[in-house]
């Protein structure tokens, strides 16, 4: 009877979210008018292009940065949404500017441009001007509030005051890979088997970081490199294979999360800034939100940090105004990204939701890019 009450309930959250992903931000988005608030012409505003991850798109569009960006910096930002690892590996040709979800994505960027001709840039590439972490997001898991009971009680997950944390990774993907079912941990009116949703690791960061830290909690907790790489990849493939079809985009499969419901996300991969955006963009859900889904933190996890990719004067002139205090301040504040800037504080407080830690601490490091194109060839591979 608790869990049908619990499915009526989550469907109607299902119903609330679905309204929000029709709203946000398209997939391409263009911040700040064609002239400024305070009279400056349109001929005195830069228009900036660049490839962002979906993740960015609400942020960008948010009236207040775009005021800062125009008024005080003369910006307006184009953005197209590409997945990280498509807009480091595909043509750049026109962008002022990329920018990923990693520096491991940004890794891979710098490698391709340093194989290519000193004198030439091949390939649609080109050289990086500058660049520099804006700020910062974990990768977390997404989950509705009777899937994290049942992972409570198997010993996956323990809550730690408001906090939700995956205590034993390594046992929760040996269940996913020996297909182990929601059933048998109690959640009769869950289909099939037990399964985290992630994003395509060729194609999307956070798909990829979770990949990478798939590998490293399979090589017994330490970071793998090459010579110890070969031995996880048949457990991360497997993970990765039992997923079926995978989203490109974090921003869409965490629209999907919210609109489908649990019956058919019961967990996914994203980054803790998603949840939070949506909770301080839809205060009038905030208290069926906090009861319903929470934001389970492994331990460990790994940082995704989010570079920006100067290509030329027009991507410089973005980077230096997105260190400005005020857009850090509103990046945290409204769209849940910790800042990238030395000494800036993040206060849980002011996010006014529950289970968001102060700090976040258990994070591993990434395997290098050469040991990612390792992962991610055989997790896409046949």
């Amino acid at each position: 009877m608790k869990q049908r009450a619990g499915l009526i309930i989550l469907i109607a959250v299902a119903l609330i979210v679905a309204v929000y992903a029709m709203t946000r931000p398209k997939a391409t988005t263009t911040s700040g008018p064609t002239q400024a608030a305070n009279g400056k012409p349109a001929a005195e505003i830069t228009e900036v292009k660049g490839y962002i991850g979906g993740e960015k798109l609400g942020f960008l569009a948010d009236p207040d940065v775009t005021r800062i960006l125009s008024d005080k910096y003369g910006i307006r930002v184009s953005a197209t949404k590409l997945g990280s690892i498509d807009m480091v590996e595909g043509d750049v040709t026109g962008q002022d500017f990329l920018w990923p979800s990693s520096q491991v994505a940004q890794e891979i960027y710098v490698d391709r441009v340093h194989k290519d001709s000193a004198s030439k840039i091949k390939n649609g590439a080109s050289k990086i001007v500058k660049s520099d972490i804006i700020f910062n997001s974990p990768i977390v898991i997404y989950s509705w509030d009777i899937v994290t009971d049942a992972l409570i009680k198997v010993g996956v997950v323990r809550k730690v005051g408001a906090e939700y944390y995956i205590v034993d990774l390594p046992k929760l993907v040996d269940m996913i890979n020996k297909k182990a079912t929601w059933k048998s941990i109690g959640l009769d009116n869950l289909y099939a088997g037990i399964i985290v949703r992630s994003t395509d690791p060729s194609k999307s960061n956070s798909g990829m970081m979770f990949a990478g830290l798939l590998a490293n909690i399979t090589n017994g907790g330490e970071v793998v490199n090459d010579s110890t790489v070969g031995k996880t990849l048949p457990t991360v493939k497997s993970f990765f294979v039992r997923q079926g079809f995978m989203e490109t985009s974090s921003s869409d499969q965490f629209d999907q999360f919210l609109k489908m419901g649990v019956g058919t996300s019961p967990m996914v991969v994203g980054y803790e800034s998603q949840l939070v955006e949506f909770g301080m963009e839809n205060a009038q859900y905030r208290d069926m939100l906090k009861t319903h889904i929470q934001i389970l933190y492994p331990r460990p996890t790994v940082w995704s940090s989010h570079p920006l990719i100067a290509l030329n004067a027009n991507g410089v002139k973005l980077l230096d105004a997105l260190h400005d205090p005020e857009i850090q301040k509103i990046a945290w504040e409204k769209h849940g990204f910790r800042s990238g800037l030395l000494g800036a504080q993040n206060d849980p407080s002011v996010l006014k939701l529950a289970g968001i830690p102060a700090r976040i601490e258990n994070v591993m490091p990434m395997p290098t890019p050469r040991v990612m194109k390792k992962i991610i060839n055989a997790v896409s591979g046949p």
